[in-house]
């Protein structure tokens, strides 16, 4: 399939710059893939759109103030977004201006912070180790909220709150697993009370969800290569999972990551079993579905990797449908913005 089937018009008024006054103010478009109809509801009315004995599983990874403004040497900016950690010091990185940056570089932060380059990786990736006595303090303090590009404004404090899901627990993405930004202590004990349980896993958010398509792509999808992505699966996930099956309720992901993660391991291993790793599994239109039988996701950006999957699990018409249905009715695109339900 060529990348351009992916593609739609957004005016720019319906992009989300800034989260709504509550988490679960979000609109939802609900997806029907069995009667093929939509249905405009609200994210508060999830725990009456599910079933009793389905399962939600969460994404727990939490966000760290990945994006870190540093100056050369001899003067001169740049910024760089961490995107993956190598150990407690080590992190890939991207870097703007790449072509600015060298081998043994040392880059300074702040006081007592400074960023060595390691290696240059290519396609703009760099190997780079932090020169601070407490990584994480640092980031708390000097990093800045890693907002993704279209949100076109400097960062606030209330992104440090809202840019972060209620249950991130797992410190290591560089964006958030923006479909669980809606969800709120309320919520939760809402599913819970009308039989619907929950459960979680881990997959740290990075250049594999939110780089685009490589151009080389652009005429034959299955020519782009995912950037790798570290996950975990526990036990506990795995077993809640299981039980699900043998009562016959659903498996709903909350986001994108979910899905991926899930059937990552289920491709790579034949079944669900407990596990650490990494993906670059690329979901695409043919690509069969083994874990998930619904998921709660964000609108997302046109010929992305992420529009491409939920098509190739609601099918690539209806998609494009729901998409012009949520564009007439004014939803909020992207991170801060509405979600969908497709069942």
């Amino acid at each position: 399939m060529k990348l351009s089937e992916f593609d739609y018009q957004l005016p720019k008024a319906l992009i989300a710059s800034t989260p709504p006054a509550k988490r679960d103010d979000a609109r939802l478009l609900v997806i029907d893939k069995t009667s093929d109809t939509f249905q405009h509801s609200q994210i508060t009315a999830l725990p009456h759109l599910l079933r009793s004995g389905d399962l939600l599983v969460l994404n727990n990874t939490k966000v760290i103030p990945a994006r870190l403004f540093a100056t050369r040497p001899g003067g001169g900016s740049v910024e760089l977004l961490l995107t993956e950690s190598q150990d407690h010091l080590h992190f890939l990185a991207l870097a703007r201006p790449a072509k600015r940056l060298s081998a043994f570089m040392r880059l300074r932060v702040a006081s007592g912070f400074d960023v060595e380059v390691e290696k240059v990786c290519g396609d703009g990736f760099f190997l780079v180790r932090l020169i601070t006595d407490d990584v994480l303090a640092a980031l708390d303090r000097h990093g800045h909220v890693p907002l993704p590009p279209y949100i076109d404004r400097q960062e606030t404090l209330a992104d440090r709150e809202r840019y972060q899901t209620i249950f991130a627990r797992i410190p290591g993405s560089s964006a958030a697993p923006t479909a669980g930004l809606h969800f709120t202590p309320e919520l939760l004990s809402q599913l819970r009370a009308q039989g619907i349980a929950c459960t979680e896993l881990t997959l740290h958010v990075g250049p594999g969800t939110f780089l685009p398509v490589r151009q080389q792509a652009e005429d034959d999808i299955s020519k782009h290569v995912m950037h790798r992505e570290k996950f975990s699966l526990p036990q506990a996930c795995v077993e809640m999972i299981a039980q699900t099956r043998v009562t016959k309720g659903r498996v709903i992901a909350v986001g994108t990551t979910v899905v991926r993660t899930l059937e990552s391991v289920c491709q790579q291993y034949g079944e669900l079993i407990p596990c650490e790793g990494s993906t670059q599994l690329f979901i695409a239109p043919g690509f069969q579905f083994r874990v998930v039988n619904g998921m709660v996701t964000n609108f997302h950006l046109p010929r992305s990797t992420l529009l491409i999957l939920v098509s190739a699990f609601a099918g690539v018409g209806r998609m494009r449908a729901a998409y012009e249905e949520a564009i007439r009715s004014r939803y909020r695109f992207f991170s801060y913005g509405d979600a969908c339900l497709i069942v």
